[in-house]
């Protein structure tokens, strides 16, 4: 159905008013088909400007024609949420087993234990001690770890 100049109905406004001069109007519904749709998903969105609906009157004089955009549907991704690991604690370890690094292992009661890490897994470690007994220590129960480097810098400053 279409509409032209002059065949409105009473009552009802005429429709080259509302479109902004158009003397034509087709109402036929577009269908787009899958690779249109694809092809618009990999495109990136151009931002719309904004418009209050009212046609306002040009410095030239003549009525300003508002473009009425079609707009496709669009798949839009879903955020992925970030990995429950980043793995920086098994890199930690990894770079102090190496090493041979000597640690500070505080637990959450206070005590210190000083070793280098022998190995590690998801829920425990294990620390060589000079002089005492080696041990394995669960993860639950540190409250934090350090080099023993930075608590002797730390006492001297």
């Amino acid at each position: 159905m279409s509409y032209t100049v002059g065949s409105s109905r009473a009552g009802e406004k005429n429709p080259s008013l509302i479109f902004g001069g158009n003397n034509h109007v087709n109402r036929k519904l577009i269908r787009t088909t899958l690779a249109e749709v694809k092809g618009k998903a990999r495109e990136v969105p151009q931002p719309r400007e904004r418009s209050n609906g009212s046609s306002r009157a040009s410095n030239d004089g003549g009525q300003r024609e508002r473009v009425v955009q079609q707009h496709t549907p669009v798949q839009v991704k879903k955020r992925v949420p970030p990995p429950n690991e980043t793995n920086a604690e098994i890199f930690y370890y990894k770079k102090q087993i190496d090493a041979h690094t000597l640690m500070v292992i505080v637990l959450l009661d206070g005590e210190e234990i000083e070793g280098t890490i022998e190995w590690y897994d998801r829920g425990a470690l294990k620390v060589n001690r000079k002089g005492a007994p080696n041990l394995l220590i669960l993860k639950r129960n540190i409250k934090y770890i350090y080099k023993a480097d930075e608590r002797v810098e730390a006492a001297n400053a």
